[in-house]
């Protein structure tokens, strides 16, 4: 289970309201598939709070038809668009709060192809819907993959990356290495490899720090830090075969 803090609350019932109005939609429902921590979250698979919306794009979805689903449902629930990139169906959505309280939420339709993503519906007992999203393997390959990836296209580092990888492998989940070596164009093992030293040399405390404090209650935030660059090691070591 997962303990908002307060001002999380609202940030969550906006979130969830975008979501139900996605998924009754059929046109957008037909078209994507949920993904990432907030997809995780509410499936029980993470613990964290997660505060944006992901999907994948089907394949030979029309861009444009969904583009105007899209801003209908802005529209229809009083969302307004902060910033927008039409082409890659990405929006920062704004809306209304009390003052000093967070106010935006970002919302992303992946049109990469990973043809060995694989996807099943599944029901989403907070929003009483039917959604199809990734399956657990499916995340926690593309999961993996996210902190090479993300670096190599913006030179950032979150530490939710590392954390959702560690709370994977210590609840024991399965991944799916095809989609590592899709992805990365290498093999899983010879991934990992790179993944350690990317890990040892790039993550420090304080950058998992400053990204997990706002998204996780602070005991557990207290518990998880000093731990989790050294265990999340060893579990990549552990699927290594070394030399």
């Amino acid at each position: 289970m997962t303990f908002l803090k307060s001002e999380d609350v609202l940030h969550k019932a906006e979130l969830l309201k975008l979501l139900t109005g996605i998924i009754d939609n059929n046109i957008l429902a037909s078209n994507v598939y949920f993904k990432g921590g907030t997809c995780a979250t509410m499936l029980g698979y993470l613990d964290r709070f997660s505060v944006d919306l992901d999907f994948d794009l089907k394949k030979g979805a029309n861009k444009l038809k969904l583009l105007s689903e899209f801003k209908e449902i802005f529209k229809k629930l009083d969302f307004k668009i902060e910033k927008g990139d039409a082409k890659n169906l990405f929006f920062v959505l704004k809306y209304d709060v009390p003052k000093d309280q967070r106010n935006t939420l970002k919302l992303s339709v992946s049109d990469v192809f990973i043809k060995a993503n694989e996807y099943k519906t599944l029901f989403f007992a907070e929003i009483d819907r039917l959604v199809a999203c990734q399956t657990i393997e499916t995340m926690f390959a593309n999961k993996l993959v996210a902190p090479i990836d993300r670096y190599n296209k913006h030179e950032k580092i979150a530490g939710r990356d590392i954390y959702d990888i560690h709370h994977f492998f210590s609840n024991g989940y399965a991944f799916k290495k095809e989609i590592i070596e899709e992805r990365m164009k290498m093999s899983a093992e010879d991934y990992f490899k790179r993944l350690i030293k990317f890990i040892e040399n790039k993550v420090t405390d304080r950058l998992l720090s400053e990204d997990l404090n706002m998204l996780l209650p602070y005991d557990v935030f207290l518990k998880i830090r000093k731990k989790l660059k050294p265990e999340t090691l060893i579990f990549l070591r552990s699927v290594v075969k070394w030399p």
